[in-house]
């Protein structure tokens, strides 16, 4: 029996799968193999990840190949560095969130409004927990499974099998592609939220030790707005002449405290 043959995808990359952490090196195979029924190609590890063994290719079946071509990161920021569109999952069990929670079978018409070439990452998280806070505030869009109360949550592979599934038949029904500028990618957004951290440090606007919640907001509120990389291009070139401004400031006050003294 041969491999599924991915269906070719006329307007954007089919999105890459990325997990996080996965401890179970069946999951990871069961993962390959829904992949591959649904026409998706690209498997990304965030370490520490399962090692890929007898038992991953026993669940994989025909999807050997996925598992092969699988890339292992250090962290999630890496894993994202080149994705214009960050999708996220979660069971989101007693953990408010300030945007709507998404259903896999609005998403596929969600991601047709991004420009043609928006490269995306959906992200699943490891079997015991899911995503943390900090993990899903690097997410442009949340995603969850709709489940009975008393079983709320998905095994791994299930959870990519019912979203790569949705997005298969969307791509089967020809679904519109969207415009406009491209989208900024993780390490764009990652960039700027580096370059705002610096200057918010220099005005001494981290206090206490709230500023790392506060920096996760901040996080989540630049994911959310999922912004082109010409805007983000804007918020830094702000930064960097609040930046120099300050500069300005400090070196004027200097002056004057030399001709005073």
């Amino acid at each position: 029996m041969s491999e599924p043959t991915p269906p070719a995808a006329p307007d954007a990359p089919a999105p890459a799968i990325v997990l996080v952490r996965p401890q179970e090196e069946g999951n990871v195979g069961a993962v390959a193999r829904a992949m591959a029924n649904f026409g998706l190609g690209r498997l990304i590890l965030v370490e520490p990840a399962a090692p890929l063994r007898a038992t991953a290719r026993a669940f994989a079946v025909h999807a050997g190949a996925i598992l092969d071509r699988a890339e292992r990161v250090a962290d999630l920021r890496g894993a994202l560095a080149g994705f214009g569109r960050v999708v996220a999952t979660t069971a989101a069990r007693d953990r408010p969130w300030p945007s709507r929670l998404v259903a896999p079978r609005e998403l596929a018409e969600i991601l047709g409004r991004d420009p043609p070439a928006t490269a995306t990452a959906l992200v699943f998280g490891p079997e015991p927990s899911g995503l943390t806070n900090e993990e899903l505030a690097q997410a442009s869009l949340l995603v969850r499974v709709p489940a009975a109360p008393e079983q709320p949550t998905l095994n791994l592979a299930q959870a990519v099998l019912v979203v790569a599934y949705e997005l298969f038949l969307a791509r089967g029904a020809g679904s519109a592609a969207g415009g406009g500028e491209p989208r900024a990618t993780g390490d764009d957004l990652a960039g700027f939220f580096d370059h705002l951290a610096a200057l918010l440090r220099r005005v001494r606007f981290a206090r206490d030790t709230t500023i790392a919640g506060v920096e996760r907001d901040l996080r989540q509120l630049l994911a959310r707005a999922a912004p082109t990389r010409r805007e983000v291009s804007i918020l830094r070139g702000i930064v960097r002449r609040v930046a120099h401004a300050l500069d300005g400031a400090r070196g004027r006050g200097a002056s004057e405290r030399r001709r005073s003294g």
